[in-house]
């Protein structure tokens, strides 16, 4: 039997290869309150250069986040650990999709040098999606969480996870792993599904979130949903209600944005004061933390966010 090694390198390989062949999407003009400055601060500069310097990817960088410049500015990052290939093809998320490489044993250390050089007081650490591993890579998860614990014991930790879907035993390992905050973010509501997150499944990620509180109910817990992808208000004002049911802390919503024609297209860009609504709803059923406005995303003011929801249950 003959065993063929293709190691050519193709410089031309999409980056989304699932979407290379689909019919392009319609485009909307963003509306002003959506606009944001280009990144070329010094802090900026500074940042790149230390993630670039340690070999790390970030979520900031590969889902191409609008607020980019204003975190990296303040030397914010959103560390994204287990390469920079997802296994998932979730047709708003513009992180690369393909068959992921070897897990790098070195990885945990270099994150929590970063961690340590930008002089973080929280830290976010999220990852792609790995299908491919027994654990869905939940112990690579704890192993990063324990190396900056011990390189930056007063830095908070928020561990920003996939699913987990099928992998027994990966939430018990992460949660083991004693992050400050739990966060999964459920994305859209459950009728979106099957055309936003097809490798998903809405209830295992709410099961997921009550999960995390089953075996610590002193964990925050935090979830994130955009918006403007063709939800109705009443699907989410039901996905309120479902992640209040599992206790869920802190809830985010942001406006989607389309990262390319071959993604999901804007069905509608959502008006500030529709985001000053939902957070109002929000609080009134009863979530500690709410954060809702177009440029809101999982991570964004994260550090901060974090000490407001610690002095909110706090106050209760």
């Amino acid at each position: 039997m003959a065993v063929v090694i293709d190691n050519l390198v193709r410089a031309n390989v999409p980056r989304h290869p699932e979407k290379a062949h689909r019919p392009d999407q319609p485009t909307l003009r963003k509306p002003e309150w959506i606009r944001v400055k280009a990144p070329v601060s010094p802090g900026y500069v500074e940042t790149q250069r230390i993630v670039r310097a340690n070999g790390l990817h970030t979520v900031c960088e590969e889902a191409g986040c609008p607020n980019i410049g204003e975190c990296w500015e303040k030397k914010h990052a959103t560390f994204m650990i287990m390469g920079d290939t997802c296994t998932r093809a979730c047709a708003f998320c513009n992180v690369k999709t393909g068959l992921p490489g070897a897990l790098d044993p070195a990885e945990p250390e270099h994150v929590a040098e970063a961690t340590e050089k930008l002089a973080l007081s929280h830290v976010v650490v999220t990852s792609v999606d790995r299908d491919d591993l027994a654990d869905g890579g939940a112990a690579h998860f704890a192993a990063v969480i324990s190396a900056i614990r011990a390189r930056c014991p007063k830095t908070t930790i928020e561990a920003l996870t996939p699913d987990f879907l099928r992998k027994g035993g990966a939430v018990e390992t992460v949660v083991a792993a004693r992050p400050d905050i739990f966060n999964h973010n459920l994305e859209t509501v459950p009728a979106k599904y099957l055309t936003v997150r097809p490798g998903a499944r809405y209830f295992a990620s709410i099961r997921l979130l009550q999960r995390v509180k089953e075996i610590d109910p002193q964990m925050f817990t935090k979830s994130g949903i955009m918006v403007g992808l063709g939800e109705q208000r009443d699907e989410i004002l039901q996905v309120m209600d479902d992640l209040r049911a599992a206790d869920v802390d802190f809830l985010t919503i942001g406006q989607y944005l389309q990262p390319s024609r071959k993604h999901h297209a804007v069905i509608r860009f959502v008006p500030p004061n529709e985001f000053e609504a939902l957070t109002t709803i929000a609080y009134a059923k009863g979530f500690a933390m709410v954060s809702a406005s177009p440029l809101t995303r999982s991570s964004h003011h994260a550090g901060e966010d974090f000490a407001r929801l610690k002095a909110a249950r706090a106050a209760r």
